[in-house]
């Protein structure tokens, strides 16, 4: 079984695979200038992804609706937690707008939670989805929900507008959620997956782990096997990073190597996943093309 490389105390140096290529500095010029002339914004720069240089590099982004001001206050997550601003009803329609300037032929929007709301925020999912559709109907939609409380008609209204992808992040194993994800709950997430996949089950369900917590290996093989069992088909697993030194956020555990991520893939497909991307710097919506396409072939 492959290993970790401290399983003790908290790591801050990274390791030699973490090593990334200089991006196209002219493409991510080119990206910003056009989120912010139109107000949008991106979890690639919200949560402070690590390869938002290389998807931008690509002309691929991840857009984030409803404000950048979550109402939850995760410990592994860089998106501000606070009282929200008031949401942008044009909004839906820019972030089409993008969508065209962009030629993008898949795209993927998530959201802060907004608890605040009463449906926290499924209707501007659907509004979003509409938009792009009406625009850039060839264009493939994935989007990447909170837990909405796991309210049936908040999930129901996100599985009408029928983007292809619908992802919700389990993000940690059971032992460690209450400490993570304190305003989450890793049975309602399970509940939440069960929920999409029975209301649409034209709908490619899919789901993210974070690895490098102090999670063992078994539990990430347990958290593996719920999420298949809750109907989810596409799991990405990725080294978890520290966003600050504050004390809101975790501290790393352990760099977990490539060749556990390797086998982590190879456990997730053995146990019925139709695509597992598995690696140190994969987040849940990188590449998240992939994933659509695996399903697709195997449907």
């Amino acid at each position: 079984m492959p290993t970790l490389d401290d399983n003790s105390t908290a790591v801050k140096r990274l390791p030699s695979w973490f090593q990334q290529n200089i991006p196209n500095m002219k493409k991510i010029g080119d990206m910003k200038n056009l989120f912010r002339s139109s107000q949008l914004h991106t979890v690639c720069e919200s949560a402070l992804c690590p390869n938002m240089g290389k998807c931008w590099g690509q002309g691929v982004a991840t857009f984030m609706i409803l404000g950048e001001i979550c109402t939850r206050a995760c410990r592994f997550c860089a998106v501000k937690a606070g009282k929200p601003t008031e949401v942008d009803v044009d909004e839906p329609h820019n972030v089409a707008l993008a969508v065209r300037e962009l030629n993008l032929r898949y795209v993927v929007i998530t959201s802060v939670a907004r608890d605040d709301m009463p449906d926290e925020g499924a209707e501007h999912f659907f509004q979003t989805i509409a938009e792009i559709r009406k625009i850039m109907p060839q264009t493939k939609i994935e989007i990447l929900i909170p837990d909405f409380s796991n309210k049936i008609e908040s999930l129901r209204k996100v599985v009408e507008a029928k983007p292809e992808v619908i992802s919700h992040n389990i993000e940690t194993v059971r032992r460690l959620s209450p400490k993570i994800r304190p305003q989450a709950d890793y049975d309602r997430s399970l509940d939440v997956l069960k929920n999409l996949k029975s209301m649409g089950p034209h709908i490619f369900i899919k789901s993210s782990l974070m690895a490098g917590l102090g999670e063992t290996w078994d539990e990430i093989t347990e958290t593996m096997k719920d999420l298949r069992i809750a109907g989810c088909e596409i799991l990405t697993v990725g080294q978890y990073l520290a966003p600050t030194e504050l004390r809101r956020h975790l501290p790393v555990v352990q760099f977990v190597t490539p060749e556990t991520f390797q086998e982590y893939k190879r456990i997730g497909l053995e146990l019925g996943f139709k695509h597992v991307m598995s690696g140190p710097l994969v987040r849940s919506s990188y590449i998240a093309e992939e994933g659509y396409k695996a399903c697709m072939g195997n449907s």
